[in-house]
């Protein structure tokens, strides 16, 4: 009878282990997520508000989107001809970035997102775009000043309008 008894205190201690030791391993786990996240490069380093005022900036941003974005959006911030209309299998074009085009109709958040995710970003029902994806190209200050140099070239009603998104 002691027999059968410390066998099932034997068992139950184990049973008791697992489950310390899953308990343990899912908080590990968690702060593990948790660190990634706090610890992510990523929206942290652009500022919610692109300081077109900021000439280095702008300066930069215009080397960086002349090496990775003029040749499908421009060298003037132009885009493609035609750009509203589709390509024959569907595929989007590059739009302009000055006034002209819809860059503006969108806040910076949504803009960051746009650079780093490329046409991945792109729900189906919006269309298919050929643009990369440059979070692992550019920095967010390269963004940041790519940005800075595309809405430096705004009308100061279309900076307050997109400021407002």
């Amino acid at each position: 009878m002691k027999r059968v008894q410390k066998q099932k205190h034997e068992m139950a201690q184990k049973k008791k282990r697992r489950q310390y030791t899953m308990i343990g391993l899912v908080v590990l786990g968690g702060l593990l997520i948790l660190i990634g996240v706090l610890l992510r490069p990523g929206d942290a380093n652009i500022p919610e508000q692109i300081d077109v005022s900021d000439q280095q900036l702008v300066a930069t941003g215009q080397e960086v989107y002349e090496t990775y974005c003029a040749a499908c959006h421009g060298f003037e911030l132009e885009g493609q001809p035609e750009w509203q209309q589709p390509y024959a299998d569907g595929s989007l074009k590059a739009p302009p970035h000055d006034e002209t085009g819809h860059t503006w109709h969108h806040s910076d958040a949504y803009l960051v997102e746009s650079i780093k995710l490329g046409g991945a970003r792109l729900e189906p029902n919006i269309g298919v775009s050929a643009m990369p994806a440059y979070e692992d190209t550019l920095t967010d200050q390269q963004i940041a000043a790519v940005l800075a140099y595309i809405k430096s070239s705004w009308p100061q009603e279309i900076l307050e309008a997109q400021s407002a998104r």
